[in-house]
């Protein structure tokens, strides 16, 4: 594909509330140049080896100036490249979009504008506030609260703004507050007219402060309220006490760091965004192929002589039914197996074969399944054990006590994914996260391994973070590595993990 520039609007903050055409821009591109308010989650759909360029802007400086951000589109574009500009919000509104769409024309580039929800409309609405009611308005304006500082005068004509829509929404105006309200007032405006400030609306941080145009400025300054934010003025702001919902979400408020793989993190975090959370992945475990792999071999060749087949995770099913493929083994072959898994999930994953599971133990770990084969299994059984090269041994002890005859074989490798973990010691430091999830005594050995790449000083950089663990074994080794733990869930499992979260 030749060389083109996306103008694409990433949204309000909430990362799902990008378009379709906006994700694929970002997945195509060559080079993402973006700012502060677009979500940095939107660049995992970026392609791995894509260069990344932040030129973010704050209102007391700039990374890049306008201008040399219009020259970078430019220069990349002329290189031949596949660029994608991703800016929050829309890009036509009040997003200097226009601007960088006419320096791309005269510089001869093609481009086309993907535009975003906007966080004049989306905020709001986060908020409980919509900004149409046929109770209250018939029309909203969208104005900016943030002129060129250059300016001598204004271009707004305040004398008819100040009543000429009964909403008023004004984009990066909190520095400019008081002089907003003072011409509102001045030309019109009721003082006792109710106003909003929504700060980093849309996402875990966002926060609303409700007042009047006579004191919503002495509450700014007594709270510390600071941008980037959007003001609404006007009646439709009442709604908002009876009307708010993301705020009110359970998980609302949280980060969340998850430390399952990658290949079984989605489930997770999928719950945690539902729930009003913020799900950060943070995959210290990498599932491979395992190097003993002849001997897995070797006992799905022998299948059909096992009288159990027992399977202690999903991944063991996953992986246990791949190998099966790629041997060729007609699964027919494992009609004299009876088959046990150590939870609903596990079991799940095997109904989904069309294969029914024949014990469950009530409690999700190994030392329940073995009281619970202990009726079932006979002497001298032919037991196959598929398990990660980690996996504890009390299953298989269990079992040989019991006088069977157990095959453990790895049926997948663990391997530490120190990813980015400097990037995440830094959200630590920053108190940005608020919980750690471990599902797996391996989560916490190499979530340990790979922060100390970072720092030696764990215990300081986890003093302000909960740790929720998924069971009391790994619960255990956490305590055993220093780690306190501030949660265990009831039933060992993901739905009972996130429900332990929302007792924190």
């Amino acid at each position: 594909m030749s060389a083109m520039v996306y103008l694409v609007g990433a949204g309000p903050g909430d990362p799902k509330l990008i378009t379709v055409k906006g994700k694929e821009a970002i997945a195509k591109a060559d080079v993402i140049v973006y700012d502060r308010l677009a979500s940095p989650q939107l660049l995992q759909n970026a392609r791995p080896e894509a260069e990344r360029i932040y030129v973010g802007k704050l209102p007391d400086r700039h990374t890049l100036t306008q201008e040399e951000i219009n020259q970078l589109l430019v220069e990349k574009a002329k290189a031949g490249l596949i660029v994608t500009r991703l800016k929050g919000g829309d890009p036509f509104i009040f997003g200097r979009g226009g601007e960088e769409a006419e320096s791309l024309v005269d510089a001869g580039i093609p481009f086309e504008v993907v535009p975003g929800i906007t966080s004049a409309v989306a905020v709001p609405a986060y908020a409980g506030i919509p900004v149409t009611h046929r109770d209250f308005n018939s029309s909203f304006s969208i104005i900016t609260g943030h002129e060129r500082p250059e300016k001598t005068e204004s271009s707004i004509n305040w004398e008819k703004l100040a009543t000429a829509t009964e909403t008023l929404i004004f984009l990066m105006g909190v520095s400019n507050l008081s002089f907003i309200v003072k011409q509102l007032t001045k030309y019109g405006r009721a003082s006792q007219t109710p106003i909003a400030l929504i700060r980093w609306g849309t996402r875990i941080e966002q926060e609303t402060l409700v007042g009047t145009l006579s004191d919503i400025v002495e509450k700014v300054e007594t709270t510390g309220f600071s941008s980037p934010a959007i003001i609404i003025v006007g009646e439709v702001v009442k709604l908002r006490e009876k009307l708010s919902w993301f705020e009110q979400k359970p998980l609302f408020g949280k980060r969340i760091l998850i430390t399952r793989a990658r290949s079984q993190s989605s489930e997770l975090a999928e719950m945690i965004n539902e729930l009003g959370g913020e799900a950060i992945e943070f995959p210290v475990i990498r599932l491979v192929e395992p190097h003993r792999g002849e001997v897995f071999n070797e006992a799905l060749h022998h299948i059909s002589d096992y009288n159990w087949v027992i399977f202690t995770s999903v991944n063991g099913v996953k992986y246990f039914f791949d190998r099966i493929r790629k041997q060729k083994i007609d699964i027919r072959q494992m009609t004299n197996a009876r088959l046990a898994a150590i939870g609903p999930k596990t079991a799940a994953a095997l109904e989904e074969k069309g294969l029914l599971v024949e014990s469950i133990p009530e409690e999700y770990k190994a030392e329940s399944l073995v009281e619970r084969l202990r009726p079932l299994v006979k002497e001298n059984d032919k037991i196959l054990l598929p398990r990660a090269d980690i996996a504890r041994e009390v299953l298989a002890e269990g079992l040989r006590e019991m006088g069977c005859d157990v095959t453990e074989v790895d049926a997948y490798d663990t391997k530490i994914d120190a990813t980015n973990a400097h990037g995440i010691v830094k959200m630590l430091q920053r108190q940005q996260i608020q919980i750690i999830t471990f599902t797996s005594s391996s989560t916490v050995r190499n979530f340990i391994h790979a922060i100390r790449l970072a720092t030696t000083d764990i215990q300081t950089v986890l003093q302000h973070t909960q740790i929720a663990c998924i069971g009391p074994i790994t619960a255990k080794t956490a305590e055993s590595l220093g780690l306190k733990v501030d949660v265990v869930a009831k039933e060992y499992t993901i739905d009972g993990l996130v429900q332990a979260i929302q007792t924190l």
